[in-house]
């Protein structure tokens, strides 16, 4: 297998091109396709559901689902980390989750609520299988780009992904519009027709799987298995080595106050973020008056396509801001913009808003996660151990991420409107720019 040096132009597009190949998930499952197909599904007394022994509203059942993979997530990366970083192999555990989460993708084709528990296990391993591979390819970014060229590869991979899930969305959205298309028996009434639909959006799942795992392969041809510290045999002390591995990054940040102060701010902005990314279509499923269902599915979709589009120009220009005003003030910029839109979005009632409210989302959401993500590994010390450092990032960002999903699904439940737990939001934008404030300009070795 041919290895390519640090920095050079294939390996630096070969990881950016694993974005467009996982991308898709989160556009049409995470985002689009499956919250739509969601919400057709016969629930009880209209959004009702009995899972587990409770009667749960249907979005908070799947915000509570969601929250539990995150937490698992957070809770096996470090371990997967410890032994990748030890046995020096991180692309073959990125490799387990691209396929698991495939896997997933193509088994939601099966979702039913007569079989709840088998449908939320494929929902858990498309989620885990996604969340899990980006432990590992985030952890490749200072492997295979130097300083200078992170900011720029990681926005072109944010772009990658947007461009690459755009094509296949519209190609499921072809199939959900037009089913006969593409062979589907529509009948001669408007029930036939919307289960032909159904049938399309269950046949996008297994298109999202296959291209996922299919496109994946070109990066792992080209990324290389990951710094080796040895050639042992994984033990009993190697599969907690990763949890020693984030205790000495904790230990470690009382030394990096830079970094640790940009940690804080990262762990409650991006609660908010992740958060609102997704359940964004399961709150326009049923609080924006769309007018009917097939008015409903084609403005969702729609939505969706805005944020993609957008958020390549907004990946661009937020790289470009942070090239001329530094990285940290256009972080805080791009935070108060997200917390006028919780605000905003509380108010939300007809498509135009909707649409207007897609239209920025897309234009902060692409630049804060690649800005964010170059941030981090900009200022981290020297070191070969990557993967435990971006593991203590990923695993801030899967707590953040199941605190901020119990909280909205929690204020969804008790409240009944998801109007009431958008706004509530807001606080944590605040507090992330707050905390972005006390990021030092230059780095700092002790407190």
């Amino acid at each position: 297998m041919t290895t390519y040096p640090k920095g050079s132009k294939k390996l630096l597009n070969a990881w950016a091109f694993y974005d467009w190949a996982n991308s898709v998930y989160t556009l049409t499952i995470a985002s689009t396709i499956f919250p739509i197909f969601y919400g057709t599904l016969k629930f009880v007394d209209g959004n009702k559901i009995h899972a587990f022994g409770f009667e749960f509203k249907n979005t908070a059942l799947i915000t509570f689902i969601t929250a539990f993979t995150f937490l698992v997530v957070a809770v096996i990366s470090p371990i997967l980390s410890g032994i990748a970083d030890y046995i020096g192999n991180k692309k073959v555990f990125m490799q387990f989750f691209c396929y698991l989460g495939g896997l997933g993708c193509v088994g939601l084709y099966l979702f039913s609520l007569d079989y709840i528990y088998l449908s939320l296990l494929f929902y858990f391993f498309g989620l885990i299988g996604y969340w899990g591979s980006l432990v590992f390819y985030n952890s490749y970014l200072p492997d295979i780009a130097f300083e200078e060229q992170q900011d720029k590869i990681s926005a072109k991979g944010f772009s990658l992904g947007y461009i690459g899930s755009v094509l296949l969305l519209l190609l499921n959205l072809a199939m959900v519009m037009k089913p006969n298309w593409f062979g589907f028996d529509v009948g001669t009434t408007e029930e036939s027709y919307n289960s032909a639909s159904i049938k399309a959006m269950r046949t996008s799942f297994i298109t999202v799987g296959l291209w996922w795992v299919l496109f994946s392969q070109y990066t792992f041809k080209v990324l290389p298995k990951g710094l080796s510290k040895s050639n042992g045999k994984v033990n009993k002390q190697v599969l907690f080595n990763g949890f020693k591995e984030l205790k000495k990054v904790w230990d470690g940040l009382t030394h990096n106050l830079r970094l640790k102060r940009y940690l804080y701010a990262f762990f409650v902005y991006s609660m908010a973020v992740q958060t609102i990314m997704l359940v964004a279509t399961y709150f326009g499923e049923q609080e924006i008056n769309w007018g009917g269902e097939s008015e409903k599915t084609l403005g969702l979709i729609v939505s969706i396509l805005v944020i993609q589009v957008v958020a390549v120009l907004g990946a661009f220009l937020t790289s470009r801001a942070s090239e001329k005003f530094g990285n940290i003030p256009t972080l805080i910029v791009i935070n108060f913009i997200w917390m006028a839109l919780c605000f905003y979005g509380y108010f939300v009632e007809t498509p135009i808003q909707f649409y207007i409210t897609a239209a920025f989302v897309g234009l902060v959401m692409g630049g804060i996660q690649a800005l964010s993500r170059s941030t981090y590994s900009k200022f981290l010390p020297e070191t070969k151990d990557t993967t435990s450092y971006f593991s203590f990032f990923d695993v801030s960002e899967k707590i953040g991420i199941v605190i901020g999903m119990v909280i909205y699904g929690s204020i969804d439940q008790i409240t009944g409107s998801m109007r009431n737990s958008i706004l509530f939001l807001f606080i944590f934008f605040l507090i992330g720019i707050i905390l972005l404030l006390r990021v030092p300009k230059q780095i700092s070795q002790t407190d």
